[in-house]
């Protein structure tokens, strides 16, 4: 079996990387995060959208259904509770059954907001984006129902 024999091995040859060559690869996994990183980050914007697209899809289902059993939408007083308790007040829903186990929270963790009657007349529910305000573009644009 061979052994490394460091004493008799020439003084020219180095068995380490210089600094030289360590700052160049350091710069190229700098580069290439840089490039990387925005598409990840981009990807988890996409998922916070499309997560809170479904959410609203499924609060929307559960007030049609809360109209089929009650014979309209509850105010805007009562709010998106009354689909997780019986809400009091006018108009009182005659054959409530519930119809969340709660209400989920859009993809930046906010709750969503809800009007009825809308300008259109019928309900609106809406999450303010990733901005939290009204308004904005991209990821910081409203999500509502009626997109």
């Amino acid at each position: 079996m061979k052994t490394l024999d460091l004493k008799n091995m020439p003084k020219n040859k180095s068995l380490g990387f210089t600094l030289i060559e360590m700052l160049v690869v350091v710069a190229i996994i700098a580069t290439l995060a840089a490039m990387i990183a925005p598409k990840i980050l981009d990807r988890a914007s996409d998922a916070k959208v499309t997560s809170t697209k479904a959410n609203i899809q499924t609060i929307s289902s559960a007030l049609d259904m809360y109209k089929l059993d009650n014979f309209t939408y509850p105010s805007a007083d009562q709010g998106l509770e009354a689909l997780i308790q019986k809400p009091g007040g006018s108009p009182e829903p005659k054959n409530w059954k519930g119809y969340l186990k709660k209400t989920p929270l859009d993809g930046w963790g906010n709750e969503y907001y809800y009007s009825y009657p809308s300008q259109n007349g019928a309900f609106d529910v809406y999450s303010l984006g990733a901005d939290g305000q009204l308004g904005g573009e991209g990821f910081d644009a409203d999500i509502s129902n009626s997109d």
